[in-house]
């Protein structure tokens, strides 16, 4: 399968810290792969660099076999952690607004049925729960049709039912065919969604692989060692 996006050794300095120390691997066409670490380990500095939005001190990103360029940002979308929408629109008005910033657009109508925005078209963005403003945000990130979707840890801070709709959706994206990149923190998450996850830490990925398999690895690690330290504390 066709590599569609390629890292190699992406570093990223600050003048304190080393934030991402090397980070390489590929994104095949179709799939959904998953960068899974705690907050801190350097996955939403990573995602930044590969979208274009923060400078690699080096390394190297390509994007169908060439380097991003200005027409990357044509071809990709992003959800980010906390995006501002704009006072006093409707989630209607939103979308017409974020289509109007790009050549390509998909079909409204496709958008709202895709991301189950229909009930509240009409109201105004404030107005809206926390499960509903993620599925908008998701449709802002598909308006260009782009080849490729950034999700940067998309149900932090939603309720568990919430959390499981928006997976749903994701689900569906993806048998539309798009591609999906997305960070997240929550293990079940991952082997939920994505055929393929790197877990990173210190700004370093540490394992890669198939979910269940390195899932199933680490929670024996750490099931092992909560029996330990549980012995030790026993009088």
């Amino acid at each position: 399968m066709t590599a569609l996006l390629e890292v190699t050794q992406l570093v990223k300095k600050y003048p304190s810290i080393l934030a991402v120390n090397g980070v390489s691997f590929s994104l095949k066409a179709g799939t959904c792969f998953g960068l899974l670490g705690p907050n801190g380990a350097g996955k939403t500095t990573t995602l930044e660099m590969i979208e274009g939005i923060t400078r690699p001190t080096s390394g190297e990103i390509r994007f169908k076999g060439k380097p991003i360029d200005s027409e990357f940002r044509e071809k990709i979308g992003i959800q980010f952690q906390s995006t501002s929408l704009p006072d006093f629109l409707t989630v209607r008005e939103v979308l017409v607004l974020f289509r109007s910033f790009y050549r390509e657009n998909a079909p409204l109508e496709e958008l709202i049925e895709l991301c189950s925005l229909g009930d509240y078209l009409d109201r105004d963005t404030k107005k809206i729960s926390g499960g509903q403003r993620q599925r908008l945000l998701l449709a802002l990130a598909l308006v260009n049709h782009p080849d490729l979707v950034f999700l940067d840890e998309p149900t932090t801070g939603l309720d568990p039912q919430a959390r499981r709709n928006f997976w749903d959706l994701v689900k569906r994206i993806r048998a539309s065919g798009k591609t999906i990149f997305m960070s997240t923190h929550y293990m079940e998450e991952a082997e939920q969604l994505c055929d393929e996850i790197a877990i990173m830490d210190h700004g370093k990925i540490i394992a890669q692989g198939e979910p269940r398999s390195l899932l199933g690895h680490h929670a024996t690690l750490e099931e092992l060692y909560l029996d330990m330290v549980g012995k030790e504390l026993q009088p």
